[in-house]
């Protein structure tokens, strides 16, 4: 990742062997360094560990540890088998896996308003470091997850690596590609959004949702991200490397807005449903508690900086967007979408991300986003169709932001997308419509974990957007992530992708690795595998 000291390199194989394959370092009996058993130690039914442990937000100096105590994570009240009352859980970090030099540790209180999760926002630690870390509540100890820091701020970084990934359905397949994920050697795991979905599918696989009922209140999130979260395929990627995650729609309801859900209605119902939602997302996933829910609003959108190589802004482009334009779906002539009043961030996070970009010490500057920016016309010929759920219904507002690129002078602008269940990798233009415009940066959309079933090379739809839209160079429909390779001077991305998710055990392989030149905007080159 960077050119400073770091602790021993982690061998990905050998933290594979030592979790037997799973991707998580198996408890051991010897538990030095934590504090006392007390003689009243809490007592569960079974393993409160069961969703595993995970790691976000990575700065120079600390990194969120998260858990959730739940013996039970499929209790149809949603309390995963837990009491109500409040428990004390303590963490360790370590600078080895056997936490033979654990170097920070601390009590944290898990308790029943937050589902007993856990988010311990720990610093003092170094940069640029490789850490491990462990949960123990009562008498059980965790499983071991692995965590990296970001490096110094303004360090000057020779490489850096992550991936990307969204839209993980659980009906829909197995999560093959987080297994080789987790054999990857990343600094960091950017998840866009679609963690859950929130509908009734039950799928031909044994995988049917839990519970049956569409998601709506507390209880059925909490039950819905306790199934998806016992996947041991997402708790080795979990366990591997630290996440930065932002939601998109199926988290709450599909394609919602604002304070609108999917079908434009509003009003007290959707909002005390949106609240439900945003409280199981926090409690399940690795924030900090800046990103604790307020009501039915929750701070997302943030910044994040690997020393003087690359700089992500992370956007919310759900709870401050206009509803969709002509109600929404695929639309052939739909004024609206054109309207300059329209916004997809708002006003204040639309001046934060232009700020920031405008001000970047980075050779990278990074839009981790949830749909799709550019231009997709899907129609053959001179009419043209656009969806309105992407940034094609906000084309107005996609043009203002492109402006204030063009007048902060922000080079090598690289947006990271997923939501729509294929990869493409895309130049980013200041006219779509005319082949010749200037590209301000390149986007590279990321197929889905499952979302979608098996997949293909390409589809009908795949053609008829190459076709149509010159300023896409690469299109794939098969399921996988996206891994990014970072250098002062280039930018690559390998789309890794599995032939199947309706079996366990699908091989992976690149099928594209898609080349970006510092000081060059849009695509260079492609190489298809």
């Amino acid at each position: 990742m960077s050119d400073q000291r770091r602790t021993t390199p982690l061998d990905r194989r050998r933290f594979l062997t030592l979790a037997g394959g799973g991707g998580l370092v198996a408890a051991t009996s010897t538990v030095t360094g934590f504090a006392t058993i007390p003689a009243n130690a809490s007592a569960f039914p079974d393993d409160p560990f069961r969703l595993g442990v995970a790691s976000g937000d990575p700065r120079p100096d600390g990194v969120v540890l998260w858990t959730r105590l739940a013996p039970d994570p499929l209790a149809p009240d949603g309390r995963a088998g837990m009491s109500p009352r409040t428990v004390p859980v303590q963490w360790q970090i370590a600078e080895d896996p056997r936490f033979r030099h654990v170097v920070r540790a601390g009590t944290e209180r898990a308790s029943a308003d937050l589902a007993h999760s856990v988010h311990a926002e720990v610093d003092g630690l170094q940069p640029g470091r490789d850490y491990w870390y462990r949960f123990r509540a009562g008498r059980e100890v965790s499983p071991v997850g692995h965590t990296r820091t970001a490096p110094a701020a303004g360090a000057a970084l020779s490489s850096m690596t992550f991936a990307f990934a969204s839209c993980q359905n659980y009906p829909a397949g197995y999560f093959n590609a987080y297994r080789h994920m987790a054999d990857e050697d990343l600094d960091l795991v950017v998840h866009l959004g679609d963690y859950i979905y929130e509908g009734t599918a039950q799928g031909s696989l044994g995988r049917g949702h839990l519970p049956t009922v569409e998601c709506r209140s507390l209880a059925d999130y909490r039950i819905r991200y306790g199934q998806y979260k016992s996947d041991p395929d997402l708790q080795a990627a979990h366990a591997a490397f630290p996440w930065v995650v932002v939601l998109d729609d199926h988290e709450v309801d599909n394609n919602w807005a604002d304070e609108v859900d999917g079908h434009g209605a509003g009003g007290p119902e959707f909002l005390a449903r949106r609240a439900a939602a945003l409280q199981a997302y926090y409690e399940n996933m690795p924030l900090r508690r800046s990103s604790m829910p307020s009501g039915y609003d929750m701070q997302l959108y943030r910044r994040l900086t690997y020393g003087n190589l690359a700089q992500l802004n992370v956007v919310d482009s759900r709870q401050y967007r206009d509803d969709q334009a002509c109600g929404d779906g695929r639309r052939f002539d739909c004024e609206e979408r054109l309207d300059p009043s329209r916004t997809l961030l708002g006003t204040e996070q639309e001046s934060w991300l232009l700020d920031g970009l405008g001000g970047s010490p980075t050779t990278w500057n990074v839009m981790a986003n949830q749909i799709f920016m550019m231009q997709a016309d899907s129609a053959y010929g001179p009419e043209q169709a656009f969806g309105m759920d992407t940034w094609d219904g906000y084309a107005a507002a996609r043009s203002r932001l492109f402006t204030g690129i063009q007048e902060r002078g922000v080079q090598n602008f690289v947006v990271l997308t997923g939501d729509a269940h294929r990869s493409v990798a895309s130049d980013l233009t200041v006219d779509f419509d005319d082949p010749e415009s200037r590209a301000v940066g390149t986007e590279f959309l990321g197929t889905s974990i499952s979302s979608g079933g098996d997949g293909q090379d390409t589809d009908d739809w795949g053609r008829r957007w190459l076709a149509e839209n010159p300023h896409m160079k690469f299109h794939n429909v098969q399921r996988g992530y996206a891994r990014c390779v970072v250098t002062q001077d280039e930018w690559r991305t390998d789309y890794r992708v599995v032939p199947y998710v309706t079996e366990r055990g699908a091989p992976i392989r690149t099928r594209a690795s898609v080349y970006v030149e510092a000081g060059r905007a849009g695509i260079q080159d492609v190489s298809e595998g």
